[in-house]
């Protein structure tokens, strides 16, 4: 059965999300936030236009540390590079990939805040940078 992200009315467990995005990628991820530093999931229903439907928001001591965004065949993660994490996300940026750098470059700071989308389908250098990222975000709460 194919899950509907834009029903409200219906919250789907991570293991559906997880066959919905079809990818073993997507459990992969989330296990290793839960287990390397402590997330806890949280199913949320966003309504802004820009990304309505059921996403994935791993938080930590009431931090969010990052969001997941389910799609077919591969999930959007969203990690927030505020003023705490800034200094240390701008040190390890040469020795990410020159994908992460161009994402951090691209996105615009608002309010001491950059959102960045990355796009995982692959175990490649942008997921273990995704999780580095995660990992900024936890040690700065």
């Amino acid at each position: 059965m194919m899950i509907d992200l834009q029903k409200r009315d219906i919250c789907p467990t991570l293991e559906e999300l997880g066959e919905y995005v079809g990818n073993p990628l997507f459990q992969k991820f989330c296990s290793q936030v839960r287990e390397q530093y402590g997330g806890k999931e949280n199913m949320e229903f966003s309504s802004c236009s820009w990304e309505r439907g059921w996403n994935v928001k791993f938080k930590k001591s009431g931090k969010t540390l990052c969001t997941i965004y389910p799609r077919e065949g591969y999930f959007t993660v969203m990690i927030v590079v505020g003023r705490k994490e800034k200094e240390a996300v701008e040190a390890i940026l040469l020795d990410c990939t020159a994908r992460l750098g161009e994402i951090y470059q691209q996105t615009k700071e608002g309010n001491g805040q950059r959102w960045l989308m990355l796009d995982l389908e692959d175990a490649d250098d942008l997921f273990r940078d995704a999780l580095r990222l995660v990992k900024i975000r936890r040690e700065s709460s």
